[in-house]
């Protein structure tokens, strides 16, 4: 039986269900409908392998997996917030279920519908058909992401909200994510909350938190967060948000409790169990980082979800147990990660931390400080970022614990805190990478409070009317330091008070060129390689992953 005026013919599709009998009904009716070519499997790690490497028109999952902690919705959640899933994927998840939690379930996942068990085939082709028109609907929203035209896509999708068009609300998610992408906080705050108005939805009131975030306003997203998980405590996106919220904070206890629970909710998603891992070991749990790490490398090395900063991390917590077999292992695997792109210089980077660890392990201390040295010489390089900042830190905390003696380690650890310890986030995760070495965590500190008198500084001159004198010290600390803070505050009070400047035509391409090449306008604490926000839709375009929004 064919779908009625729907050539499938070129089409493709993948059937993930452990039960080969219904696997089997679900694949012969996809053929029968016409469909060119279907795949099937019965794990969902190998369906998870498929879908990272290839794109499919249509995926129909089963939900529940006997054998396995993950369901066919977490599949879904991690390839969602990692942006794996194409708009024009079309996701219907077979289950026995139809509880009111799973069909919301489903509208937080963007998916396509539900196909309940059992079923006949004219059903499972109406499911085609209804998804297939939504698609086709908002193919010129899609287009446009396709495209890359992210403006034009956002002001197409609130044109359908405001006119109340086919799939509005859809549109309005959509349109919302890409004003979150733009850098348009306001606008997708204001939208967010008019969908809220318009039918109170967890997706909307997560988005209202996420651009309050994203604006700056912490307060209130943790707030608004806070009540959100009160109302629905399975809300798994909202703890991933809540807990980069605290995150930033420096509320770093308060975020690993948060992200215990989100990896709890969902125990099979990759992503949150880098993150719990992470968080336990900057925390300074060490024990309970390398257990989670272990097993988040050991669940996900060959995902595009996994994030190597993690094999490092790991490292350190085996090098600090003396697992030198474990040791070995992630320089095996970094050889590995390698080997597939060769070219990647974060690898390449990571992947020298790792090494220089293996000469401390194997008491080859000359080669060893060699490697170590020729990173210190590095510190002030424009492309030397705050994660090669927190490993080499580390790396140094590990000299300082076995009591292995380079001279110029204190002068480098300063010079890092100053460069990189702008807010108190950002010093504590630095401090937290020395942790087993206090006095240089103690020099982080310092050196964090320092650059906060020299901005405090700086702008009691401003306010007392002096903004010229204020960004003239701004600029000079900031060219000794490379402070992204100073460098950013120069930035902020010289635009403020621009008329009262004398010479702004000269000092505006010194402050620019300082911005760019240190690249201070990224200010905020992360998590290994930034990922896409939890809590919104993918903005995959093209064949390119798009950087979160």
């Amino acid at each position: 039986m064919a779908l009625l005026d729907d050539d499938l013919s070129t089409s493709s599709a993948l059937v993930i269900d452990a039960n080969p009998t219904s696997r089997s009904v679900l694949v012969s009716q996809l053929r029968d409908f016409g469909m060119g070519t279907v795949v099937q499997t019965a794990r969902l790690q190998d369906a998870r392998r498929q879908l990272e490497f290839r794109k499919f028109d249509v995926v129909l999952c089963e939900l529940h997996f006997a054998d396995d902690t993950m369901t066919g919705q977490d599949l879904l959640d991690d390839l969602r917030r990692n942006q794996l899933l194409p708009f024009a994927t079309v996701f219907l998840m077979v289950t026995g279920e139809a509880t009111y939690t799973k069909v919301a379930e489903a509208a937080e996942s963007a998916l396509d519908g539900y196909l309940l068990k059992p079923h006949k085939a004219n059903q499972l082709g109406e499911r085609l058909r209804q998804a297939r028109i939504r698609k086709a609907s908002l193919q010129d929203i899609f287009s446009a992401i396709e495209a890359e035209d992210f403006d034009t896509a956002a002001r197409l999708c609130l044109q359908r909200f405001e006119t109340k068009g086919l799939f509005w609300l859809y549109a309005a998610r959509v349109g919302a994510e890409l004003l979150l992408r733009i850098g348009k906080f306001d606008q997708a705050q204001k939208l967010y909350q008019a969908v809220v108005a318009a039918k109170t939805l967890p997706w909307a009131k997560l988005g209202v938190a996420r651009s309050l975030l994203d604006e700056g306003q912490t307060a209130k997203a943790v707030s608004t967060l806070e009540n959100l998980i009160s109302e629905d405590p399975n809300y798994a996106d909202a703890y991933d948000v809540m807990g980069r919220a605290q995150f930033e904070q420096g509320k770093f206890a308060d975020a690993l409790a948060t992200y215990k629970m989100a990896s709890q909710l969902t125990p099979a998603s990759i992503t949150r169990l880098q993150n719990l891992g992470l968080m336990s070991y900057y925390c300074g749990d060490r024990k309970t980082a390398e257990q989670v790490l272990d097993r988040t490398t050991r669940l996900g090395l060959d995902s595009k979800m996994f994030d190597c900063q993690t094999l490092v991390l790991l490292a350190f917590a085996r090098f600090e147990s003396g697992d030198h077999k474990g040791l070995q292992r992630c320089r095996d695997d970094f050889a590995r990660l390698i080997e597939r792109s060769p070219d990647n210089a974060r690898l390449q980077r990571l992947s020298g931390i790792v090494d220089a660890l293996q000469l401390l392990d194997k008491g080859q201390f000359a080669q060893a400080l060699q490697a170590i040295r020729s990173q210190c010489q590095r510190v002030k390089d424009t492309d030397f970022d705050f994660e090669s900042a927190s490993n080499l830190v580390a790396l140094l905390a590990q000299l300082g614990h076995k009591a292995i003696q380079l001279d110029e380690v204190e002068a480098v650890v300063t010079t890092l805190g100053l460069r990189f310890a702008g807010t108190r986030a950002l010093s504590e995760l630095l401090a937290g990478a020395a942790g087993i070495h206090p006095p240089y965590a103690d020099i982080v500190r310092r050196a964090h409070s320092h650059i906060l008198k020299l901005a405090e500084t700086a702008m009691s001159l401003s306010m007392g009317g002096d903004p010229q004198a204020a960004v003239l010290d701004l600029i000079r600390h900031g060219q000794d330091t490379l402070s992204g803070k100073l460098i950013e505050t120069a930035y902020l009070v010289m635009h403020r008070y621009a008329d009262k400047i004398k010479n702004t035509a000269e000092l505006t391409p010194l402050v620019h060129d300082l911005r760019v090449r240190y690249r201070t306008q990224i200010t905020r604490a992360a998590l290994g390689e930034p990922k896409r926000q939890a809590g919104g839709l993918t903005l995959r375009a093209g064949n390119k992953t798009e950087k979160a929004t």
